[in-house]
């Protein structure tokens, strides 16, 4: 919206000592993480609403190198000609800059990542409160820092929020990646590239309900568990940052 204020909310974990960095090697189990995170501990973030003036609503989402601009627009009517709907239609497209990644062109698969974003906000949009319209959600990945669709997911349903689109919950996403007898909670682009495998939860922390489970590689079920456990209660965390977002919009509005 035009001369909308934008808030910014930031969430720093419980700082560590640097260490040295080094490469994962093996099946070590006392190594350390490049950027000298515990293994259970998720980047500092940095959450920005009315990011872009021109959208319906829009936010920015900064995880350690990780950067992602969205924007809303809508609901408004659908340019494709389709029959009688009693709900809405939502359309989500996820792209990268020509500079989002160290070598040019090796962006993620956006296809997959657009369909993976439409299928965790879908469930959690009242649809039905704007029959025969559409709601457009535009992802840009502007830096490629690792964990790129957990944040996109989660920076989406913010600036869906911001654009006043009903929705039964904010929605958030972490991942978790299996090193060796390790698992670390949002992992770097470095740690992706090590990985065994990976775990992803998008979930409606207020409902207590998992969207969407992604798991890749081999898992037991005792990983899993841990896995899933870790991820749930950084998203907790993560939907008390993003709602504390939108209070301050409320706050600035009413000034």
């Amino acid at each position: 919206m035009a001369g909308k204020t934008g808030t910014t909310t930031t969430y720093s974990p419980s700082p560590t000592t640097q260490k040295q960095n080094r490469i994962f090697k093996n099946n070590e189990v006392d190594w350390v993480r490049p950027d000298g995170r515990d293994f259970h501990q998720c980047r500092p973030a940095f959450f920005q609403t009315g990011a872009v003036n021109a959208a319906s609503g829009s936010a920015y989402a900064e995880f350690g190198n990780t950067k992602v601009i969205v924007s809303v627009f809508g609901p408004r009517e659908s340019k494709k000609a389709m029959m009688y709907s009693g709900i809405g239609r939502l359309n989500c497209n996820v792209s990268y800059t020509t500079f989002a990644t160290l070598v040019r062109g090796q962006g993620s698969d956006q296809k997959e990542f657009t369909s993976t974003l439409h299928k965790a906000l879908e469930g959690a949009i009242m649809l039905e409160t704007f029959p025969k319209t559409t709601v457009d959600v535009f992802v840009l990945v502007l830096e490629s820092g690792g964990s790129d669709l957990p944040v996109v997911i989660s920076c989406a349903s913010l600036a869906l929020a911001d654009a006043g689109i009903m929705m039964y919950d904010l929605v958030t996403s972490v991942s978790v990646s299996c090193l060796g007898k390790n698992l670390v909670i949002d992992p770097i682009l470095e740690e992706e590239s090590y990985q065994d495998g990976s775990l992803m939860i998008t979930c409606m922390p207020s409902r207590y309900e998992v969207t969407q489970l992604t798991v890749t590689g081999e898992w037991s079920t005792a990983k899993i568990s841990e896995g899933m456990q870790l991820c749930l209660d950084a998203s907790s965390k993560l939907a008390k940052i993003m709602r504390s977002c939108l209070k301050e919009v409320v706050t600035a509005s009413q000034d």
